[in-house]
């Protein structure tokens, strides 16, 4: 890795339905301390060995105990994915539980399945700040296009 390089992070958006998303499944953090009861999306590094998809489904897993489908990229601001910081930057993907119930098994304390049409419950939650833009992103990528038409009506 060149001093130019930031270490690659994936994080998961676990929605209920690729087709049509109404909750997203937040993860509260325990670790560390800076950010203990904040929420996220679950997630974390990508091994050497790895490709992106295969590190999310392995963080998922092992953060979780659940299996996971992925659908489409939240694409980031940055050719690399959503700056985390000066040395990291996360990929995330929309993904689906396809095996298991998911458990704060590893680095949190508390998950809720949140309403993605009542976006006040979603954007209320204390996120980690370097997440709250991709809830953004996330927000206006799910919003139906016929809920934006009847609005004009």
């Amino acid at each position: 890795m060149t001093d130019t390089q930031r270490k690659q992070i994936v994080g998961a958006a676990i929605v209920d339905s690729l087709a049509a998303p109404a909750r997203l499944l937040a993860a509260r953090r325990t670790a560390p301390e800076q950010f203990a009861g904040q929420w996220e999306f679950p997630g974390g590094k990508v091994e050497p060995d790895e490709d992106d998809i295969e590190a999310l489904q392995r963080e998922v897993r092992e953060e979780l105990g659940v299996d996971v489908q992925v659908g489409a990229e939240l694409e980031g601001p940055d050719p690399e994915g959503w700056p985390l910081n000066d040395s990291a930057v996360m990929r995330v993907w929309l993904a689906v539980i396809t095996a298991g119930v998911p458990a704060a098994l590893q680095d949190h304390d508390e998950l809720r399945w949140v309403d993605l049409k009542d976006t006040g419950e979603l954007t209320e939650l204390p996120w980690i700040p370097a997440d709250r833009p991709i809830v953004d992103a996330l927000l206006e990528m799910i919003v139906p296009v016929g809920d934006l038409s009847e609005a004009r009506d």
